[in-house]
């Protein structure tokens, strides 16, 4: 059995936000994700946005912990080296309806914190993207974007440099409390885990796991949303996220989000499912993608399709009346050593590091904590050979002679970077790990070229049999075999 003082079960961009900051004390955290890394669900199947925080009810801790993220993220994508552009972002309008719901909700930003947003016409618009859709617009200059996957990774590599250990492929399945008040932890083939604290950051699962740990009665309703990746020929046109007006409801149709690294990202539709582990997508959903999408982007051509993909979110509704629910950040006496964190959807990763830092003060409010002065809030990632001039390129090649061979062609990723993802402080051993981390596999061929050489290097350097090597989670091996009497050394 392993004993920790606290326990995260979940270890996505909420979790590993919560083992960063409670890093800054002298406390052994451990993670459970279930997951073969820390970004293949919800933290890394989403648009990428850095919300401003104008959508919310105020008074919510969505609103609250959105502004204060919004506001503190140049900041941390420094510590962090995370890739992330203050881009703004336009929400436009067709109808005179469409403007009223606007006027409001720029009237909603006001009351929550949100400094610039106003309401401009076709002519600025054109001036500020002229590939965007609609009449009149908000114009909300503190939006940005940001890599999604490199932020979740950033934070948990952050926190295993502090000192947290992180337990991939470990799904908690019981939990009972022993007569000393510890924790016990029950995992599918892990073993037991032991804490005088767990913290539940499950995701889709929080409102399951609450219930395991003490506190039945909430209900997660997973809602799916479906993607179109285009490729970096339409990210030319693509200067800033261009959401349409608020439905009635005060949610979003589709929109159309360039990407740090130059794609473009048009979606999600929004449908509620059973289960939010499904990342199918269907033909129907697709089309009509393509004809919601181009009222937002006038570039919205088939040519520029590259990849589809799905991701759920999971938001927490009143079991009664079926109604969203705000973010839960909770703390009971009647359960002791128990922080629950249930229906974190969006705006998630905005709110990552703000909701951290509630879970860690109510911690705090029940055990003193001693400060970490060791703690190192800088994390550096894996340099992209592809974005340096062409002086630095040179120097490095010459420095390390594997920067001159080219793994991946349409992202130009170099066999230097591939092997550093490999030898991450995470232990993350899969195709698609190798993928988030460097890039690799995401350009026009979709690893077409590359994904074969990934799964060589990844069998020479941790010395895996090549039936191992798995592109993501479970069985999802690369090769399952030989052919023509393939070499088997």
């Amino acid at each position: 059995m392993q004993n920790y003082d606290v326990i995260i079960i979940g270890g996505g961009v909420i979790g590993s936000a919560v083992a960063r900051e409670l890093c800054r004390y002298r406390l052994k955290v451990g993670v459970l994700e279930k997951e073969s890394d820390v970004c293949t669900q919800t933290s890394g199947r989403n648009t990428g946005m850095l919300h401003a925080g104008f959508l919310y009810k105020p008074g919510t801790l969505k609103a609250a912990c959105a502004v204060e993220g919004n506001l503190e993220f140049d900041q941390v994508a420094r510590e962090l080296d995370v890739p992330f552009k203050r881009t703004g972002k336009l929400i436009v309008g067709f109808t005179e309806e469409h403007r009223q719901r606007l006027l409001q909700m720029i009237e909603r930003g006001k009351i929550n914190g949100v400094p610039g947003m106003e309401l401009i016409g076709r002519k600025r618009m054109d001036e500020i993207d002229p590939s965007a859709g609609g009449n009149f617009a908000i114009y909300c200059p503190t939006s940005g974007i940001l890599d999604p996957f490199l932020y979740t990774v950033a934070l948990a590599e952050n926190a295993v440099k502090n000192g947290a250990k992180y337990h991939l492929y470990t799904k908690v399945t019981g939990h009972e409390v022993l007569p000393d008040g510890m924790h016990l932890l029950h995992t599918a083939g892990k073993g037991d885990f032991s804490a005088r604290w767990v913290v539940n950051s499950a995701g889709l699962q929080s409102a399951e796991i609450s219930a395991m740990l003490g506190i039945p009665g909430y209900v997660i309703q997973p809602i799916k949303g479906e993607y179109f990746v285009l490729d970096k020929k339409a990210g030319v046109f693509a200067r800033i996220p261009v959401y349409p007006a608020p439905t009635e409801k005060n949610t979003f149709d589709t929109h159309a989000t360039p990407t740090v690294d130059g794609n473009v990202l048009v979606g999600p539709n929004s449908f509620p499912v059973e289960d939010g582990e499904d990342y199918s997508v269907s033909q129907s959903g697709m089309d009509g993608l393509q004809e919601s999408g181009a009222r937002m982007f006038a570039h919205m051509k088939r040519d520029y399709y590259i990849r589809t993909f799905a991701g759920a979110r999971p938001k927490r509704i009143d079991p009664l009346t079926g109604e969203i629910q705000d973010f839960l950040i909770e703390r009971r006496d009647d359960v002791p050593g128990v922080i629950n964190l249930v229906g974190i959807e969006s705006p998630g990763i905005t709110s990552a590091l703000p909701i951290a830092r509630r879970a860690v003060a109510l911690l705090r409010e029940k055990e003193a904590l001693t400060p970490n002065p060791d703690f190192d809030p800088v994390h550096r990632g894996i340099r992209r050979f592809h974005d340096q001039p062409a002086d630095v390129q040179a120097a490095l090649i010459r420095e390390n002679p594997d920067y001159g061979e080219i793994v991946c062609r349409c992202e130009t990723v170099t066999r230097a970077e591939i092997l550093q993802a490999i030898h991450n402080p995470l232990g993350v051993c899969t195709v698609n790990g190798i993928k988030v981390r460097t890039r690799a596999s995401m350009g026009r061929c979709q690893g077409g070229y590359c994904e074969t050489r990934i799964t060589a290097m990844i069998r020479e350097e941790l010395g895996k049999k090549v039936e191992e090597v798995c592109l993501g989670n479970g069985s999802s091996y690369m090769f399952t075999g030989y052919v023509k009497g393939g070499d088997r050394t």
